[in-house]
């Protein structure tokens, strides 16, 4: 008799994973019958008593037992499902803060109701995240009874919502979501200008399904809220005109890479996506602008040297951003395609002015430059919380990135039913085009005997190049992709259906099982129609299921669900996701990758060798591959990139954290403000500060011998407005502590005038928003700064010095001077202005051009899902106060009246 699966994981990790597990679950187990005779009136009741067990200082732990008993009964009573021992195990482990890996098809939805349950005991608030809105929806109104039954409450987070009924859905015991929506949440907050205005109420717990997608596929992925900048667009279309007449530098013909002094203008960095300028090239852009008279000067010079920028965003727009592969160009618009997925990501724009470019590129209308208002990436928003966990179907592959970044550990949950999907070795062809036939022999023939097949490819492009092969050979099939996927769900719901051929991009349609012999609930509403009642739609269900079942029993004989990958990813993982399309809950399948050396992976590593040294010994184009050798080689291939996004991730994470101590340090003091109403008093200390510096530099120079005192009243005009009741004489001999004295007794004087002319109260609104809008501005200033920085200490390795380190050191100074200017600017603001009482008005100008965006660090900007709804920002004062200017209006180029040497529209201008 064989090993059983214990005995051959005899010692491992996961063995001993489910060790630890099992004693919980046989206790859980125990408590079935007690769960079954509950009354429904005892089921809200023992919610209630958990409350007062953990208000009295009880652990979750010790109610863990009781709490997924009675989760388990309140499904099976309401939902008609009774969770399995694993999908209990799989609850275990969320609510012990680590990553559950199942197996799709398995159930992870339902086994995550039974840690959100717990975890919402505490009243903080429990976070379910979901990667789209159909999948937080669909959830939170599939496992809505169960919570319902239990006495707790739940909504759902969608991206069209407006602000009161976001903060409504945050103040339920537990919240679905999108990734997205929460962190774009959580930035719009701390945007906001009033604390009432804020949606969220911390960060308690979350739960995030698709886990790897988010916080590995998406990490180098920021949100961005931006709004609308000053950008001259026409330069875009000039260098649009010129990039043709650079060339690439010439590659070596036998190893295709470029020798150390290569002849040709610029040279392309496929993996990275990156464009570099040789001198040659430089001299040549620097030509070329001449000639057309863009600039009449050296390039070198500042209002010149943005060309470059302008020239690598042109390159990469002709030469690495490929149109119906990267993006597709829909009405007049151009449209970002996930690489992952395959589906549009609407409203998406590249950043750095990498999508003006391929705009112009294109011929369509450039839209105007987005400017960052705030940000942050799933890393550190996910870190905020005080407990993680997650779970997926493929994450042990990435199990050192989740311990190492998050310190999440993850336990892979053993499937109900054994696992009989049958993976096949892959076949390798020399050229993509023998391939692409033999991908569409293999189809045919699978086709013929009704065996359904899920075809993956990695583009839009290969998609329909593939479906355009298979119309000729009058194969019926349906095309997943992002052009069509609003027919997503129905071309899911049948992709298991006998005979079926569904080509889809990537992992499109992820988060939906697919049946065997298709969808019988699907079946029944497209019978019944979406207005039928509950009983009608189930009369319509028990009419299908009996040929539902003869179709799932006929593929189920057929050998299941085909799945057919026609190139490899660069990740394992994501490989793994298409896999786990085919053989859920015990059923039958079978999946197989072909290969080509023409591949993206195989080409970027190794591919043109081994091409090579194929066709010297004889191989030829049409004829297969199957060697084990290849197959280590690719996976070594994979190994390698997957170590490389690795240490990208963590390299951005480590310049990131620097960014996030001083975002988490500034929305402090936002809040801060936000809560104090007596902001007067943070004015005056200011205020005093200016003046102590201003005394100490007059006193300091007396005591040389130099008494300069139209300086003096100069500095004191500059900052405050204010001309001192104190003569030249007496300012000569007075001691500095009594100049100090009297001078802020009449700053101090003055500002009291002002919050009795208007009420304290509406003086403290205008001090706060006019804090806010200051704080607002110079940290967006920030952001751009520390951008700026990040692009720069680069070059710092040239000179044996380490980039990260410094740009800590040169990122603490600036944002050291940022928090100096904001206190001291508000001083000086709060002082020069006139005040005099008027009607109050406590209406705000809607804030215009705001957008929430999901964007790729050096590639994505722009609106995502979140379209700025609720989003704050403010354009008017609050409050009922006239500012009357007692100086002649300074203009935005000339220099700035503080002293400072800046321009008014640098400085305090902004």
């Amino acid at each position: 008799m064989g090993k059983s699966i214990v005995d051959v994981l005899f010692g491992s990790k996961q063995e001993k994973d489910l060790k630890a597990l099992l004693p919980l679950l046989h206790e859980i187990n125990k408590k079935e019958s007690w769960a079954l005779s509950l009354r429904k009136e005892d089921f809200p009741a023992y919610t209630e008593q958990f409350k007062q067990r953990y208000s009295r200082g009880e652990p979750l732990d010790s109610m863990l037992v009781d709490a997924y008993a009675i989760v388990r009964e309140a499904a099976r009573r309401t939902i008609g499902e009774r969770l399995f021992d694993v999908q209990l195990l799989g609850g275990i482990v969320l609510h012990q803060g680590k990553i559950m890996e199942m197996k799709t098809g398995e159930g992870k939805t339902l086994s995550s109701v039974t840690a959100a349950y717990l975890n919402s005991i505490t009243g903080k608030g429990v976070h379910v995240v979901t990667v789209n809105d159909y999948l937080a929806e669909r959830d939170a109104e599939w496992m809505g009874p169960i919570y319902s039954y239990l006495g707790v409450s739940v909504g759902v987070i969608l991206s069209q919502m407006d602000n009161e009924g976001r903060k409504e859905a945050y103040s339920k015991d537990i919240t679905y979501g999108t990734n997205n929506e929460f962190g774009f949440d959580y930035l719009r907050d701390n945007m906001r200008f009033d604390l009432s205005e804020k949606v969220q109420r911390g960060h308690h717990y979350c739960i995030i399904d698709e886990i790897d997608s988010i916080l590995i596929d998406e990490a180098r992925t920021p949100l961005i809220i931006s709004g609308p900048a000053e950008d001259d667009t026409s330069k875009y279309y000039e260098v649009n005109r010129l990039v043709s007449e650079l060339e690439e530098c010439s590659k070596d013909p036998q190893t295709g890479e470029y020798p150390e002094y290569p002849e040709g203008d610029y040279k392309i960095d496929e993996k990275s996506k990156r464009i570099t300028f040789t001198d040659q090239g430089i001299n040549r852009i620097e030509q070329l602008l001449l000639k057309r008279g863009l600039i009449r000067d050296t390039l070198f010079t500042d209002e010149n040297f943005e060309y470059i920028h302008y020239f690598t965003q042109g390159l990469k727009a002709h030469k690495l951003f490929h149109r119906d592969t990267d993006y597709v160009v829909q009405d007049g618009q151009v449209q970002i395609v996930d690489e992952f997925t395959g589906r549009i990501l609407y409203g998406r724009r590249y950043s750095d002015g990498l999508h003006q470019a391929i705009e112009a590129k294109e011929g369509i209308k450039i839209a105007r430059r987005n400017r960052t208002l705030a940000t942050i990436t799933f890393q550190n928003y996910f870190r905020m919380y005080d407990k993680i966990s997650g779970m997926t179907g493929t994450a042990a592959t990435e199990a050192r990135e989740f311990s190492k970044i998050y310190n999440l550990d993850v336990v892979v949950v053993p499937t109900n039913l054994p696992m009989i999907r049958n993976d096949e070795d892959d076949v390798i062809y020399l050229n993509e085009d023998y391939k692409y036939k033999a991908i569409c022999n293999e189809i045919e023939r699978v086709h013929k005997k009704g065996q359904p097949v899920l075809v993956g490819t990695i583009s839009i492009e290969k998609s329909e190049r593939l479906s355009s092969m298979l119309q000729k050979r009058g194969i019926r099939h349906e095309v997943l992709n992002a052009k069509n996927h609003a027919r997503e769900a129905l071309i899911i719901a049948e992709a298991g259906g006998k005979g079926s051929v569904t080509i889809a991009t990537n992992m499109a349609g992820r988060g939906t099982d697919i049946k065997l012999g298709g969808n019988p609930e699907y079946r029944a509403r497209k019978k019944c129609g979406t207005e039928a009642s509950i009983d009608e739609f189930k009369k319509a269900l028990r009419e299908e299921l009996p040929g539902w079942q003869k179709d799932y029993e006929d593929v189920k004989n057929l050998g299941g669900l085909y799945v057919l990958g026609t190139e490899r990813h660069e990740s394992r993982r994501i490989d793994n996701q298409l896999r786990g399309r085919s053989g859920r809950q015990g059923d039958p399948g079978v999946s197989r990758f072909f290969i080509s050396l023409d591949d993206d992976l195989m080409r970027l590593f190794g591919g043109e060798n081994f091409k090579s040294f194929m066709t010297k010994v004889g191989m030829r184009e049409e004829e297969p591959i199957f060697h084990p050798w290849i197959n280590k080689s690719i996976e070594r291939a994979q190994s390698r990139v997957e170590e490389r996004n690795y240490e990208i991730r963590k390299h951005l994470l480590e310049y990131d954290d620097v960014l996030n101590e001083q975002r988490k340090f500034i929305y402090s003091k936002r809040d801060e403000i936000l809560e104090d109403d007596n902001l007067k008093i943070r004015v005056l200390d200011a205020t005093e500060e200016i003046l102590e510096n201003i005394i100490e530099d007059f006193d300091n120079k007396r005591r040389g011998g130099e008494t300069d005192s139209g300086a003096f009243f100069e500095k004191l005009k500059d900052n405050f407005f204010y001309t001192p009741g104190i003569n030249e004489e007496e300012l000569s001999r007075l001691p500095a502590e009594k100049i100090k004295e009297i001078i802020l007794n009449d700053l101090k004087l003055a500002i009291e005038d002002k919050a009795d002319r208007v009420g304290e109260e509406i003086f403290n609104s205008f001090i706060r928003f006019e804090y806010l809008k200051n704080i607002d501005s110079r940290w967006q200033d920030h952001l751009e700064n520390l951008e700026a920085l990040r692009e720069a200490v680069y070059l710092r390795a040239y000179g044996q010095k380490n980039p990260l380190l410094e740009y800590k050191l040169e990122g603490f100074q600036i944002f050291d001077e940022l928090i100096q200017n904001i206190r001291t600017s508000i001083a000086r603001k709060i002082n020069k202005v006139q005040i005099r009482a008027r009607e109050v008005s406590y209406e705000r100008a809607i804030p215009q051009g705001i957008h929430a965006n999901h964007t790729a660090i050096g590639q994505f900007a722009g609106s995502s899902a979140g379209d700025g709804n609720g989003s704050p920002t403010a354009g008017t004062s609050p409050v009922g106060v006239q500012i009357k200017r007692t100086q002649p209006k300074v203009g935005r180029n000339d220099p700035c009246p503080c002293g400072s040497g800046k321009k008014y529209k640098h400085c305090c201008g902004r």
